[in-house]
C-alpha cells in the first residue's frame, strides 16, 4: 500500500503569512519556512511582531477569508485522491487552515493550534508534536505503508528524506542548492507525472 503526504501552503494554498504581510504592510511577516529553517525561531518572531502591531486573530482571519487555493489545487487534490490516499502534514494552525479546507474538498489535515486569549490576542502556539512531519512518515511506514512525500520548504526536508520516495514541489532556489539530490517538480503537470511514476513503481 502506498500513502502520499504533502505540505499545504505553497503546494495547495498560498502562504498565509505572506498575505497577512501584504495586507498589513509589515514586511517581516513575509518570512516563512522557505526562508528560515528553525520553525520555533520563526514563530517566536511572528508572535512578537503581532504583539508589537496589536494584531489579533480576527485580523488574520479577515485576510484568510479573502484567500483561494492555488490555481488548479483542488483539481490536483481530487486527482490524487482518485489514485491513492493523501494526508496533508502542515506546520500551519487549525485556526488558519480550517476555513480553507472546504475550498479544497476537506482533505485529511494534521497541523498545530494557537493559544488565543479572550481578547483575541495570539499569545502562543501548541505543536501537536515536535517534528510532526517526519514522525508522521515514520508512523505510516511502521504501518507498512510505502510513503511518497512532497513539499516546498525547509520544514519539509525531514519528511521528504524519511519517506520511501520524496521530492520538492516549487521550492525556493536555496532549498534546491542545499539539497541537490532531492528531485524537483515545478508545476501541477510535473507533480502529476511524478506521482504517476511513483505509484506505478514496484515496491
Amino acid at each position: 500500500m502506498k500513502m502520499l503526504v504533502a505540505d499545504l501552503e505553497g503546494v495547495f494554498l498560498p502562504e498565509i503569512w505572506i498575505n497577512v504581510a501584504l495586507k498589513t504592510g509589515i514586511e517581516e511577516l513575509k518570512l516563512t519556512t522557505r526562508d528560515i529553517s528553525d520553525y520555533d525561531a520563526l514563530m517566536t518572531k511572528r508572535l512578537s511582531i503581532l504583539k508589537e502591531n496589536r494584531l489579533k486573530i480576527q485580523d488574520i482571519k479577515e485576510v484568510i477569508s479573502t484567500l483561494e487555493p492555488l490555481d488548479g489545487a483542488k483539481q490536483m487534490l481530487d486527482w490524487i485522491r482518485e489514485q491513492s490516499q493523501i494526508i496533508i502534514l502542515s506546520d500551519t494552525f487549525e485556526e488558519f487552515a480550517k476555513p480553507l479546507m472546504a475550498k479544497l474538498g476537506f482533505p485529511a489535515l494534521l497541523c498545530h493550534n494557537l493559544i488565543i486569549d479572550k481578547k483575541g490576542h495570539i499569545i502562543d502556539y501548541n505543536l501537536r508534536i515536535d517534528n510532526q512531519k517526519t514522525r508522521a512518515v515514520k508512523a505510516l511506514k511502521a504501518l507498512n505503508y510505502e510513503v511518497i512525500a512532497f513539499g516546498d520548504s525547509y520544514n519539509d526536508i525531514g519528511m521528504i528524506q524519511e519517506a520511501d520516495q520524496g521530492f520538492f514541489f516549487c521550492p525556493p532556489p536555496s532549498c534546491v542548492a542545499d539539497f541537490p539530490k532531492i528531485p524537483v517538480t515545478q508545476n501541477y503537470d510535473e507533480l502529476k507525472a511524478m506521482i504517476t511514476s511513483l505509484l506505478d513503481k514496484e515496491c
